[in-house]
């Protein structure tokens, strides 16, 4: 349970009034900062008042974004709830899209509340992680029954339900992270650019998908490997504030004097990292690009590949949502780079559609969804088990070749 402050019973029309200026207010900072790099002052000061005065509404800064949080969920609850009166599961997903996309215009322009987003849910500690993942949890088995009913697809065991249903969520989710750089009045029409693509996937009226892997690229020996994929690992879950040096060496069982043995520093480190998954995202692009092809064989072999990588004990990538909470001292380069990096995948799309391999979509935007469903891939043994070699066959296959296409 949330812990606000005063009783409900005690609460007044201007308290009510109070608390959701707060929660909007702390949408923006745990947007902006992230939950470890917001104080609850800071918010408190936003909407006026006095410091420590907000701890008569919300005690501790981690109920107050566990309420952020249930917010966001409910209002993805809201959004299922409007499709139900849709004929079937596709109708009912691009009901969705369409409403999803239409409040994130209303929100852009002022006329909606802003919403957190679901970025950082793991740096909340118990209990309120407990309230919010049982909130998220039932939200996703919602989500799971409105698209991808089981009676509706009886070729498809619950792993394969549940990991279509986090790829249609995690697009949805990092739409958030690029939807920036268009209009607010286009909102609506990169909506329907989505909602065609997770229907009718990429793929040209000859193309088929291959579940063959690239073996990855490998790189040279470098003794700091093993911190690198621990802190990546740590702030993937926890943010750039909550990967500290004592929990990243907790996790390779070694002293805080070894991790500065092989290491200067902690932001040294997290600089690395970012390096690290940099490469490893220039590598493959590389080698699928000098494999050759067509334009579906070189994305889909990027795509295979990233995938092995990100489910393999090489793995995971830093995901696009860690850039959100850095230092300023990493804020100015590191995002941009990371934009670049997942931005190039519109290369071979674009190649595709020219050489007819890839049906005419929007290259620029099918990029942003391929690379939300290989960042993803780091979260999918969270809701399927699945062997890393068949991972792309059911993680990233539906996104090319349509999310309602059989089993192949």
């Amino acid at each position: 349970m949330i812990d606000g402050g005063r009783p409900a019973a005690g609460q007044t029309k201007r308290y009510a009034q109070k608390r959701e200026a707060i929660l909007d207010a702390a949408a923006r900072h745990f947007n902006a900062r992230g939950i470890r790099g917001t104080a609850l002052n800071d918010v408190g000061g936003s909407v006026g008042l006095m410091p420590n005065s907000i701890t008569y509404y919300y005690r501790r800064k981690e109920d107050l974004a566990a309420a952020c949080y249930v917010s966001t969920i409910k209002w993805h609850e809201a959004l299922l709830a409007e499709t139900a009166a849709s004929a079937d599961p596709p109708r009912r997903l691009s009901a969705f899209l369409a409403a999803y996309f239409r409040d994130l215009a209303a929100i852009e322009i002022g006329a909606r509340p802003p919403q957190v987003r679901l970025t950082d849910m793991r740096a909340l500690p118990e209990p309120q992680s407990a309230m919010v993942y049982a909130a998220y949890n039932a939200f996703f088995r919602q989500a799971r029954t409105a698209f991808f009913p089981e009676a509706a697809f009886p070729g498809l065991d619950r792993d394969a339900l549940n990991a279509r249903t986090h790829l249609v969520i995690s697009v949805v989710h990092t739409v958030r992270a690029w939807i920036d750089r268009y209009e607010a009045a286009d909102y609506p029409r990169v909506g329907e650019r989505v909602a065609d693509l997770l229907l009718r996937g990429l793929a040209g009226p000859e193309s088929r998908w291959s579940g063959d892997a690239p073996d990855p690229v490998t790189a040279p020996a470098d003794p700091t490997e093993p911190f690198l994929r621990a802190a990546t690992a740590l702030i993937n879950a926890e943010g750039y504030r909550g990967a500290s040096v004592e929990k990243i060496s907790a996790r390779l069982s070694v002293t805080k004097g070894s991790f500065y043995h092989h290491n200067d520093n902690k932001d040294d480190l997290i600089a690395q990292c970012f390096a690290r998954t940099f490469e490893i995202l220039r590598r493959e692009q590389e080698a699928a690009e000098a494999a050759g092809g067509s334009g579906w064989m070189r994305i889909t072999a990027c795509a295979r590949a990233l995938m092995r990588h990100q489910v393999s004990e090489r793995g995971p990538l830093l995901r696009c949502t860690a850039v959100g909470a850095l230092p300023d001292s990493l804020r100015a380069e590191i995002p941009l780079t990371m934009r670049r990096l997942w931005e190039r995948l519109a290369f071979p799309i674009g190649d595709g559609i020219a050489d007819g391999s890839i049906r005419a979509i929007d290259p620029s935007i099918a990029a942003q969804v391929v690379s939300s469903m290989i960042d993803a891939a780091s979260d999918l043994d969270r809701w399927c088990e699945v062997e890393g070699a068949h991972a792309a066959d059911v993680f990233a296959r539906p996104l090319f070749v349509g999310v309602y296409a059989p089993a192949g």
